[in-house]
């Protein structure tokens, strides 16, 4: 894949400190996101695709009518040679005059970050393959692989109830041979409120039975089953590869109450022993015991995306309570991103505004150091990826 620097496009706020100067030229490591639409999405799409919420507004006013919807018509439209703070529907059509492909670009290169860690396991169809999002990033980009839909494939594919348990554990170490990490959406599934230990080997066979009944019967595949779900986890985890957990802000296909992390604390403290490392992703509403989780357990991550995008002016509150209790070295960026390039643009230029803006108030008060604010921004931004995922350099 192919190196990267921040482009021509780069991010063009002033800098206010020195910490957020060091942040403006600091190419990212966004260890969890998507690719981007290959099409031109049209207004319905589009009206559906910036709000979280698989309902879809009534309008493209109604959607954008939010913090994220500000933030794009702020931030993101210029970008697109529109005036900052344009209208909805000037910076829709601006977007179809230009195309997929130069918007696109232009975002993700804008965007400043450095190296995408892509999970494909989202409705990889309608996307650009990492292969894809390197070409229109000019960035280097490795795979995580999500461990539901590679049961799902196999779900589809003829296997045996008998044969599922090992086929499933030969076709993970297939697909994920050359990715960074796993990435579990257990959370969308049954909530975090699962047995954390790990079902005998009867249990998932008729377990996988049941279920490929019903695959027959709906022609749907969605592994939804609590041993099962509880089964790929800890096949995963004889891996040793980092493991990411979706946590809290989601679509409505979840139940966000059950979705603290604290509700996998038992989990945690098994997967410490196995040294397995757990990547707790979003994290928001849930931030302060995702930091506290990080503080206590020497396999613990954290991050606040997804969550950074979508409050926009707001988002510099939770990128604070991020960094309240969780040891600096255990703090990462994403943007966790999927379909509209808006969303990683924003997700990279958020965070490098409300990192910055925190650590400099820390610089000016007193608190801290120059130094130690831009070591911060350093790990958080970039090392800390590098570092937990074993990459050199």
């Amino acid at each position: 894949m192919k190196g990267s620097s921040v482009s021509e496009f780069s991010w063009k706020i002033e800098p206010s400190g020195p910490a957020s100067d060091f942040l403006a030229g600091l190419p990212l490591v966004d260890h969890h996101v998507h690719g981007v639409v290959r099409e031109n999405p049209s207004l319905e799409t589009f009206t559906h695709m910036i709000t979280e919420s698989d309902r879809t507004p009534t309008s493209l006013s109604e959607a954008m009518n939010t913090q994220v919807g500000f933030a794009t018509r702020r931030w993101v439209a210029p970008l697109l040679d529109l005036p900052a703070s344009t209208g909805a529907m000037e910076y829709f059509t601006r977007r179809l005059e230009l195309g997929a492909e130069e918007v696109n670009r232009r975002l993700l290169q804008a965007s400043g970050i450095g190296h995408y860690f892509i999970e494909t396991g989202l409705k990889g169809a309608d996307i650009h393959s990492p292969a894809g999002m390197a070409e229109l990033s000019g960035a280097k980009v490795d795979e995580v692989v999500r461990i539901e839909t590679v049961a799902e494939e196999l779900a589809r594919s003829g296997v045996s109830a008998a044969g599922f348990a090992e086929s499933f554990m030969n076709s993970l170490q297939d697909q994920s041979r050359d990715a960074l990490g796993l990435k579990s959406v257990v959370a969308y599934r049954i909530g975090l409120d699962f047995d954390p230990t790990p079902p005998s080997k009867l249990e998932v066979e008729q377990a996988a039975g049941r279920w490929f009944s019903e695959v027959a019967t709906t022609g749907k595949a969605r592994v939804s089953d609590p041993i099962l779900l509880r089964h790929l986890i800890f096949a995963a985890a004889t891996l040793q590869k980092p493991l990411q957990f979706h946590i809290g802000f989601g679509d409505p296909d979840l139940y966000l109450n059950r979705c603290d992390p604290l509700l996998m604390t038992d989990l945690i403290r098994g997967f410490e022993e196995r040294q397995i490392p757990v990547m707790l992703l979003h994290t928001y509403p849930y931030q302060r015991n995702a930091g506290y989780l990080a503080q206590m357990f020497r396999n613990v991550y954290m991050d606040v995306g997804l969550a950074i995008n979508y409050t926009g002016a707001r988002s510099t509150a939770i990128i604070a309570e991020s960094l309240e209790l969780a040891p600096f070295h255990k703090i990462l960026f994403s943007s966790d991103a999927w379909g509209l390039p808006e969303l990683t643009y924003l997700g990279a230029l958020l965070f490098r505004r409300g990192l910055g803006e925190i650590l400099d108030s820390f610089i000016a008060r007193g608190d801290w150091s120059r130094d130690d604010a831009i070591s911060v921004a350093q790990q958080i931004g970039r090392d800390n990826a590098l570092s937990a995922y074993g990459i050199n350099g």
